[in-house]
């Protein structure tokens, strides 16, 4: 439909919505694929379950996004230097209705949370604001013949829109890479561990992200002298009400005792020599 509208108002705002929105259907399908495969729980093939498949989704999703917008240069740079007449009463038509639709599916996303949830949710606000400045432009074209406004605005608010993608494709390829998740400071998270009383210190301790929401913790706990079962469990406890109280939902806590040698630290110290 937006193909046929692009040709019949000779607005190459609506064309290149057109060809957006054909990698707009392709990227929403494949999220909402890997989206239903994340919620799958663990197996023997993907023991932390498939989480990691809604990143994936976003990162794929993401791609697809950046490739539609340099398409959308392409088409309305030229016009810049050559504007061409548009049919407004056309493109007011079709703004109205693009409008209409995307912002429906736009609010069907309310409550969703998740880097897949988030790219989605910026195909279609771009969307949106692509129809909304197509129906500005139809107005004025109304009543003046300032053709040039057709690919002006629509460099505009796709340039704005590449920005926000590639700021959320960053936070995805953090999570992807098991980066450390945002508002974490490892340093100071085991510093807060230690203040335990029986905790010595931490080494091996690792922080990242399935999926943006859900993280994973695992460290190596030296206690200070050698104690009891329950003692051992209560340390354990609480660290795991800290962390849980983080916001971390998966930990894996291996306790050490001070005048043991931890096998891993050891083997890192023979590769470092």
């Amino acid at each position: 439909i937006e193909l046929a509208g692009g040709f019949w108002t000779n607005s190459t705002a609506i064309l290149a919505d057109a060809v957006h929105d054909l990698g707009d259907s392709l990227a929403l399908g494949l999220a909402w694929y890997l989206e239903k495969v994340s919620g799958k729980k663990g197996d023997i093939s993907y023991s932390y379950g498939y989480r990691r498949f809604s990143v994936l989704g976003a990162l794929i999703s993401s791609a697809i996004l950046i490739l539609g917008s340099l398409v959308v240069f392409s088409h309305s740079i030229p016009r810049l230097f050559h504007p061409e007449e548009t049919k407004a009463a056309g493109m007011v038509v079709f703004a109205v209705f693009g409008i209409i639709v995307n912002g429906a599916a736009v609010l069907r996303l309310r409550g969703h949370e998740g880097l897949n949830a988030s790219t989605v949710a910026w195909h279609l606000i771009e969307d949106v604001l692509g129809w909304l400045a197509i129906l500005g432009v139809s107005i004025v074209l109304l009543f003046q013949e300032a053709y040039i406004l057709d690919p002006l605005l629509s460099i505009l608010i796709t340039s704005y829109v590449l920005y926000k993608v590639v700021m959320n494709m960053r936070n995805t390829l953090k999570t992807f890479l098991q980066g450390t998740p945002a508002g974490f400071d490892l340093y100071e998270l085991e510093k807060s561990l230690k203040d335990i009383e029986g905790v010595e210190k931490l080494h091996h301790t690792h922080l990242w992200s399935l999926d943006g929401l859900n993280h994973v913790f695992t460290t190596h706990v030296v206690i200070d002298f050698p104690r009891d079962s329950t003692e051992v469990t209560e340390i354990k406890d609480q660290i795991r009400s800290r962390l849980t109280g983080l916001g971390i939902k998966h930990t894996t806590i291996e306790v050490e005792i001070s005048s043991r040698e931890c096998s891993m630290e050891a083997a890192s110290c023979r590769r470092e020599r």
